[in-house]
């Protein structure tokens, strides 16, 4: 691949953005094109046209989203279907207006089914129904999935899709009302370890970087502790957790390097128009994944261990669990060469070191 091409990455402030973005500088690319939510608005048909129109993409990275774990999904409904589908319309058509040469759409392993076979094949999508709680965002996703393989079936763009697992690492997001499992319990876990230690200063530094219901380090002890409370952060009798669920649900997880590096090798190695020859199949999307499950409990004991956090869980089972299992079968993505190279534990262990050096 001739490293001079203009690629555009859309969501690069982003978790897996950020992470695409940074594999493709490493990589040797030069001409890589960027903008901030303030510079364009992906929601804005006219503004995605005039930045097309302007910049001619050779090819783009369709990892901009609207994201968040099962509280979110299941709060925000509306606008986790409505926004999504916009943005992904407004990319996709005008790569396929602008003659972008090759488009990766990223998406989610929550397209899948929720009694799908284990571990889950790609064909098994739109067999049954979905996991309700998080209906709308996949089907945004699948809905993104099938623009991308509609418009090769009828014009030919060279558009497929990722199916990543649970994903985490560098940037991701740790709003305690929003973000994912993983890192949840890491922030409950790093803030609960804290309270442990009586180390007020690490707990104020770390509202101050993400506040907690309006509530930032400047705030006194009562409404910090009141706050962290209503987040299932416990200090009394001594300090320990909630978690959603039972615990007992299995979850897949993949350190983002990795997918940005499963991305990176479709992107220089697989083309849809290459698939036309003989003895090739046509893949409009793939799964990738790490190929191991854990459950929750299994997880928070091994972040518990990374963080040093020495207090207790408390399962919360009025809350829902979600889908009992979700791990995909990564053998499509396998046969042409690519496979995890980030150990859970490793991982999770960057991340955090990550997390305490930007608090």
């Amino acid at each position: 691949m001739d490293k001079n091409v203009k690629i555009f990455v859309a969501g690069h402030r982003g978790m897996v953005g950020s992470s695409i973005l940074r594999k493709l500088t490493d990589s040797g690319y030069r001409q890589i094109v960027t903008r901030t939510h303030a510079e364009l608005d992906l929601g804005s048909q006219s503004e995605v046209e005039a930045f097309f129109t302007k910049e001619k993409p050779e090819y783009v990275f369709m990892a901009a989203a609207k994201v968040g774990g099962i509280v979110a999904n299941n709060t925000y409904r509306a606008q986790f279907i409505s926004e999504n589908l916009i943005i992904q319309h407004n990319i996709i058509h005008q790569s396929f207006v602008h003659g972008v040469k090759k488009l990766v759409f990223l998406g989610s392993s929550c397209i899948y089914p929720k009694m799908a076979p284990q571990p889950i094949p790609e064909d098994c999508l739109l067999s049954s129904s979905l996991e309700e709680t998080n209906e709308p965002y996949a089907i945004a996703k699948i809905a993104g999935l099938k623009m991308c393989e509609s418009y090769h079936r009828q014009y030919g763009s060279n558009f497929f899709s990722v199916m990543p697992c649970n994903l985490f690492g560098p940037h991701d997001n740790f709003d305690l009302k929003k973000s994912h499992v993983l890192s949840a319990l890491l922030r409950k876990m790093h803030l609960a370890k804290c309270l442990e230690n009586n180390d007020w200063d690490a707990v104020r530094k770390d509202l101050d970087k993400n506040p907690v219901e309006g509530i930032d380090g400047k705030a006194d002890e009562k409404q910090i502790l009141e706050a962290l409370e209503n987040n299932g952060i416990h200090s009394f009798p001594e300090p320990y957790i909630d978690i959603w669920g039972t615990g007992q649900v299995l979850r897949e997880f993949l350190f983002v390097e990795d997918l940005a590096d499963a991305v990176h090798f479709l992107f220089e190695n697989y083309d849809l128009d290459a698939s036309d020859l003989p003895g090739h199949k046509k893949d409009y999307f793939f799964n990738v994944g790490s190929g191991k499950d854990l459950s929750i409990n299994a997880l928070a004991i091994l972040i518990k261990n990374i963080t040093q956090f020495k207090g207790n869980f408390w399962y919360d089972n009025s809350k829902p669990d979600g889908t009992h299992r979700k791990l995909l079968d990564i053998s499509k993505i396998n046969a042409l060469g690519w496979n995890p190279s980030t150990e859970l534990e490793t991982g999770i262990r960057k991340m955090y070191q990550w997390y305490l050096e930007g608090q």
